[in-house]
């Protein structure tokens, strides 16, 4: 879509939403807002950029007059490039995805009970993380280990604002095999082991994209249970959902009945098969940024966490830095930014 029609629809958007009428329809008149929010920051830029321009101009004329106008037009002639460099880069096609929320899990994989207690720091890192930019995380579901880690864990995180940035635009570059090298708490001899968790992201969409077939579901319902498997609730609440065709099982325990359980599984499982749908166009497109590591093997990592040195190294975009505990404390921006940063500059190349 061109600039000029990108105005025109943002004005047509203001013009909608100045309208009484339209906000009869909530969830019409959130759809408009979240689009017209989005078209935002470029018409901001594309006016910025008119005005430099122009201001240029101007500056340039008067400059043979009076030299304060020279020393302006060339401030000037600097800021026109930054801005169309900026406007360049807000009209790269943007992923239909991050304004919305996500479903986190984790895996443990190679390491026994070394990778599931690295699975529940990750848990905690994610948490802290949503903690930091005031997004809402809830536990849906997961499998205990005997030392206190997690075998598999199922998180919601949901932005408390509608935005065009919402948790996916950060957190969809998690996905992949994270590695952990550090001496294990079943170390006796203190020698520094490597183990592995697989860390899988998927958007919440509000508008269904995958019909489910509920003859292709079997669904199962179990009592809740806590810590070492004890049971937490006398009836049978809990709500396990299998998808015959793909094989996809989501749980949920966390809600009070087992209508809300089977509800909030039955979302999680759309974002699944949503996700799987997307996934396997994207392998024609080559687009990595969709394809997630499915299994949790150490030699295909995307990041690693090595304690001795305090070191975090993502390996997508050659990052490193030595806060080991901030970022498992939650201080994921940086690696994050680095990440969203090599995203940007390969979509400017065309890549």
């Amino acid at each position: 879509m061109t600039l000029d029609a990108l105005l025109a629809e943002h004005a047509e958007l203001e013009a909608k939403l100045a309208d009484p009428s339209v906000h009869a329809d909530q969830a019409g008149a959130r759809k408009l807002g979240k689009r017209y929010a989005e078209l935002g920051p470029i018409v901001k830029t594309a006016r910025e950029l008119e005005q430099a321009k122009s201001d240029l101009e101007t500056a340039r004329e008067l400059a043979a007059e009076d030299p304060v106008f020279a020393e302006e037009a060339e401030e000037l002639a600097r800021r026109v490039p930054a801005l169309e460099a900026k406007l360049t880069e807000l009209l790269l096609p943007r992923d239909p995805h991050d304004h919305a929320d996500v479903v986190l899990e984790i895996k443990s994989g190679e390491g026994g009970e070394e990778s599931a207690l690295f699975a529940g720091d990750l848990l905690r890192m994610y948490l802290r993380y949503a903690e930091r930019h005031g997004w809402k995380a809830e536990v849906l579901d997961g499998t205990d280990s005997d030392l206190g880690g997690y075998k598999d864990v199922t998180v919601a995180i949901k932005s408390r604002a509608d935005t065009p940035d919402g948790v996916w635009s950060r957190l969809k570059y998690e996905g992949g095999v994270h590695r952990v090298q550090r001496v294990p708490v079943t170390e006796s001899q203190g020698r520094i082991h490597t183990s592995a968790a697989g860390v899988l992201v998927f958007p919440e969409t509000e508008d269904v994209e995958v019909e489910i077939d509920e003859n292709d579901l079997r669904v199962d319902v179990f009592r809740s249970s806590g810590k070492g498997g004890q049971s937490v609730n006398t009836t049978d609440s809990a709500v396990r959902i299998t998808h015959l065709p793909t094989g996809i099982v989501v749980s949920c325990q966390n809600e009070r009945s087992q209508l809300q359980n089977k509800a909030r599984a039955m979302q999680v499982l759309q974002a699944r098969l949503t996700a799987l749908a997307e996934e396997k166009q994207a392998q024609e497109a080559s687009d990595a940024r969709r394809t997630q590591i499915r299994t949790v093997d150490r030699s295909e990592r995307v990041r690693t966490y090595n304690f001795p040195e305090s070191r975090i190294s993502d390996h997508r975009v050659g990052y490193k830095a030595h806060n080991l505990d901030q970022v498992l404390d939650g201080d994921l921006d940086a690696v994050l930014d680095a990440l969203a940063a090599a995203d940007r500059a390969e979509r400017l190349a065309g890549g």
